[in-house]
C-alpha cells in the first residue's frame, strides 16, 4: 500500500496523461495495521479503525480483489484468482505488467503438531483478532454456566505458543481484558484462569534486549502468568496440550504465533530466492538478475548497509518495510525516468511493545523504558506511524473514550457464522462445527 501511494504521488502526471497504470492485486479490500491487533483484540479500539481500505487510499490506482497464484516474470505475466474466477470456471486472470512489485509480507509459519491444524488460532489477521476476543470471553460463558470441574477449568486454560512481539502482546492484552471481565462474572475469579505463554528459546522479545526480556518474563509471572522458556508444544490434539517438559493442559484455547515464514507465491515464480525462501535484493530494492523486479517488506532479503558487516540483511518487521516502501515507490519512479537509484539505509531504532493496558518494554536508541512510560511510547509511536489522518483521529478518540468510560465486554460469536441462526430457524443444518452450538462458538 505505501509503496502504491508513493508512486501514484511521483506518477502524478503520468498518470493524468494516460501514460502509465498502477495495479494493485491484493486479497483483501483494505490493509491491516498489524501492531493494533491486540489492542483490537482486547476491545481498546474498533476493528474497522484498524485497517485502512485501499480504494479510499490509492484513488488513482486500480485496485483488483484476488490472489496472486503464480508468476512469470520472464513473460512479464502474473496469474491472479479472484472471488469470481470459481463463477467464471477458470483457472484465474492473466495480468501482464511492465515493472514488478512484490510485497506478498509472511504467513503463519506452522509446524507438523497433532492438532494444530484442528484448534489453534493465529494472530496476524484481523479477522483472527476479533475472533480470539470473542472466543475467550465465550469460554468465560462457558466457565460460569458450567458445572463441570474439568469443562470449567479447560475453558478457562489459555496457552499461548510463542514469545515474540505476537504472542506476547497478544497474551498481555487480553489477560488484561479477561481479568477486568471477571467482574461481571458471580462465579469466575482472576485466579481461576490460567495462563500459559510457551517458547522455544530461553527468552521472549528478543528485539528489546535481554535485560527488558528478563522484566517482561518478571512482569508476566507477577500476574500469574505461567511463563515457560525452553519448552515446545509437542501436541494439542483432542484438546489437552501437551508441553515438552512434559506438563499437560486441558484446554480449548490454543494461540500460535511462534514465527512466520515467507509467502508462498514467492516459490511460484521464476524469481531467485535465499535458503529461507525469501526474494534476493539488492540495496536498491531490486531483485537481483531480474530487471524490472522490485521487492520490500518480509517476502524481501534487502542487505543492511548499516551494519557493517557483509551478509546482514535487515529484520523482516514493520520497521524496515514501511521505509523501504517508500525508497521502493521512488526507485520505481526513478527507473522509469532513468534517473540514479536511491540506496535504502536504515539503522535500527530500537523497540516498543505493550503488555496490556499502562504497562510496556521499551528499548529505543539505547534507552530502556519500563511500565507506564514504556507503554505510552509505544501508543504515541504507533498513532504517529498509523496511515491517514483519519485513522489517527479515529484511535485517538476511541483512547480518549476509553479512559473516560469503562471496558465494553461483550462476546459477539455470532459473527464468525452469520447464516447459521436462520439455517436452524429454516429446517437446515448448520454448516459449521460444531454442530451443538448454533452461535458460532468456537
Amino acid at each position: 500500500m505505501y509503496t502504491a501511494l508513493r508512486l501514484q504521488r511521483r506518477l502524478k502526471r503520468e498518470l493524468g496523461r494516460g501514460e502509465a497504470e498502477i495495479t494493485v492485486v491484493t486479497p483483501d479490500p483494505y490493509m491491516t495495521y498489524q501492531p493494533f491487533l491486540p489492542e483490537a483484540a482486547a476491545g481498546a479500539i474498533s476493528p474497522r479503525h484498524v485497517v485502512v481500505p485501499l480504494r479510499r487510499v490509492l484513488d488513482r490506482c486500480r485496485v483488483v480483489i484476488g490472489e496472486a497464484t503464480a508468476v512469470d516474470h520472464a513473460a512479464r505475466t502474473a496469474t491472479v484468482r479472484t472471488p469470481a474466477t470459481e463463477e467464471e470456471g477458470t483457472d484465474g486472470r492473466r495480468i501482464e505488467y511492465d515493472e514488478l512489485v512484490l510485497a506478498p509480507g509472511s504467513v503463519a509459519r506452522a509446524l507438523p503438531i497433532p492438532g494444530l491444524a484442528d484448534h489453534a488460532i493465529g494472530f496476524k489477521t484481523v479477522e483472527e483478532a476479533i475472533g480470539l476476543r470473542n472466543h475467550v470471553l465465550e469460554q468465560m460463558d462457558i466457565a460460569s454456566s458450567t458445572r463441570d470441574p474439568g469443562v470449567r477449568d479447560a475453558a478457562l486454560t489459555f496457552v499461548f505458543v510463542g514469545g515474540g512481539y505476537a504472542g506476547v502482546e497478544a497474551l498481555g492484552e487480553l489477560e488484561d481484558m479477561a481479568r477486568y471481565a471477571t467482574r461481571y462474572y458471580h462465579n469466575v475469579r482472576p485466579q481461576d484462569m490460567k495462563w500459559i505463554l510457551v517458547e522455544a528459546s530461553d527468552r521472549i522479545l528478543p528485539e528489546v534486549g535481554e535485560e527488558m526480556g528478563r522484566y517482561t518474563v518478571t512482569e508476566l509471572r507477577r500476574r500469574n502468568i505461567d511463563v515457560r522458556l525452553e519448552t515446545r508444544l509437542d501436541s494439542c490434539a483432542d484438546r489437552v496440550a501437551v508441553l515438552s517438559d512434559g506438563s499437560r493442559f486441558p484446554t480449548r484455547t490454543v494461540v500460535w504465533t511462534a514465527g512466520v515464514k515467507p509467502h508462498p507465491v514467492l516459490a511460484a515464480t521464476d524469481l531467485p530466492l535465499n535458503e529461507r525462501g525469501r526474494l534476493r535484493c539488492t540495496a536498491e530494492l531490486a531483485v537481483e538478475g531480474a530487471p524490472h523486479a522490485w521487492a520490500a517488506g518480509d517476502a524481501a532479503a534487502v542487505p543492511d548497509v548499516t551494519a557493517g558487516e557483509a551478509g546482514r540483511e535487515c529484520a523482516p518487521n514493520a520497521q524496515h518495510a514501511l521505509r523501504q516502501a517508500r525508497v521502493l515507490g521512488d526507485n520505481v519512479a526513478h527507473s522509469l525516468r532513468g534517473e540514479p537509484l536511491e540506496t535504502y539505509a536504515h539503522k535500527y531504532a530500537g523497540s516498543v511493545a505493550s503488555l496490556g493496558l499502562h504497562k510496556g518494554v521499551a528499548q529505543v536508541y539505547g534507552r530502556k523504558l519500563k511500565g507506564y512510560p514504556a507503554w505510552l511510547m509505544h501508543r504515541t509511536y504507533h498513532l504517529s506511524r498509523v496511515p491517514t489522518f483519519n485513522r489517527k483521529a479515529r484511535v485517538a478518540a476511541e483512547w480518549t473514550l476509553a479512559g473516560l468510560f469503562k471496558r465494553e465486554i461483550v462476546s459477539l460469536g455470532s459473527l464468525e457464522h452469520p447464516r447459521a441462526e436462520f439455517e436452524l430457524a429454516a429446517g437446515g443444518k448448520p454448516s459449521h462445527d460444531p454442530p451443538h452450538n448454533p452461535k458460532g462458538s468456537s
